[in-house]
């Protein structure tokens, strides 16, 4: 009988053996052993950050909190250069903050998380005021290409524009859009923005007010349903307005662009000319003016590399007049 359940002994040793063998072959163990060290982990950084020091952690946060916050600064009427539009402020998220120094395991450095504030008035609450150019304290800028010709200078312009990743806003003339719709989905289609120049390249502060009015809403129509475009921008031919003109584009929606720096690509200045002049009156909100015209063709990459040379950004004439913050690196988070 002894020998009998030794027997029966050995063999369910020798059964737990195999089994704890094929555990390991098939890698179970290994698995187990795997959650385990992950629990460890998880206990680890638990175990870290005592209650006392989330407590300091989060009066830290509350109190660096009111050191870094950035004042929004609201849309104002300049006496020269008319409507300038607001700024967002800046404040540190101090929920977030806190909650994401916490899931890094460490109470330093601190993870702070920002939100924008939005000014107190708007552009659009300044009411029907024409726009010279951005807020002074967003370095960034935009290049506005009113179109009425030139169509042999567009490919270039637009592979150029492509080539130093940058994205404009064409201000179209109604007539051009009306003969020329492939260009100008063509121009849409490579990501610029599309906005009103007028439908006949009139003088509009010689015209009457129905006609001023009948000059935007048939341009405004034909990028409707040409492009759906939704727009908001109108840009007068020529520079040439009223406040009869500012008042009429309002009823339409829009608000009316001039420009801060001129090419006078028209007059066919040399490349080289009109880069050491945009080179010299950049500054932070420009809205710099040109036409397809061989002069802007050839200046365009000069232009481009120029400003960024001095630290703008580039973008739409709606990126640059709203009062969205600039990312870093242009603009450091304080």
């Amino acid at each position: 009988m002894r020998m009998r359940n030794k027997i029966i002994g050995l063999g369910a040793s020798f059964i737990v053996l195999i089994v704890v063998f094929q555990m390991n072959a098939f890698g179970i163990m290994d698995y187990i052993q795997a959650i385990k060290g992950q629990n460890a982990v998880v206990t680890g950084t638990e175990v870290a950050i005592s209650d006392e020091e989330k407590a300091k952690l989060r009066e830290t946060i509350e109190a660096e909190a009111q050191q870094r916050y950035v004042q929004p600064i609201d849309a104002r009427i300049d006496r020269v250069w008319k409507a300038i539009p607001g700024y967002n402020g800046l404040e540190v998220d101090i929920e977030k903050t806190y909650q994401q120094t916490i899931a890094s395991g460490s109470t330093s450095p601190i993870q702070f998380v920002y939100k924008e504030i939005s000014p107190k008035i708007s552009l659009k609450d300044l009411g029907p005021w024409p726009i010279y150019k951005g807020n002074p304290n967003k370095k960034m800028i935009s290049i506005m290409v009113n179109v009425a010709w030139g169509n042999e200078y567009l490919p270039a312009i637009l592979d150029t524009f492509d080539k130093e990743h940058v994205k404009a806003t064409f201000f179209l003339d109604g007539s051009w859009l009306k003969k020329y719709p492939d260009v100008a989905k063509h121009i849409q289609e490579r990501g610029h923005e599309i906005s009103n120049h007028a439908y006949s390249h009139p003088d509009m502060k010689t015209l009457s007010r129905q006609n001023q009015f009948t000059q935007i809403s048939r341009t405004e129509d034909l990028l409707k349903s040409t492009l759906d475009v939704q727009n908001k921008w109108f840009a007068p031919p020529s520079g040439s307005y009223n406040q009869t003109t500012i008042q009429v584009a309002s009823e339409q929606g829009l608000m009316t662009v001039m420009w801060t720096i001129d090419t006078v690509d028209w007059q066919k200045p040399s490349p080289d000319w009109i880069i050491k002049k945009i080179s010299s009156k950049l500054e932070p909100g420009a809205l710099i003016l040109m036409h397809p015209t061989a002069s802007s063709r050839d200046a365009l990459t000069g232009m481009i590399r120029e400003a960024k040379r001095q630290g703008y950004a580039l973008g739409t004439v709606s990126e640059t007049l709203s009062s969205d913050r600039l990312p870093s690196p242009v603009e450091q988070t304080p």
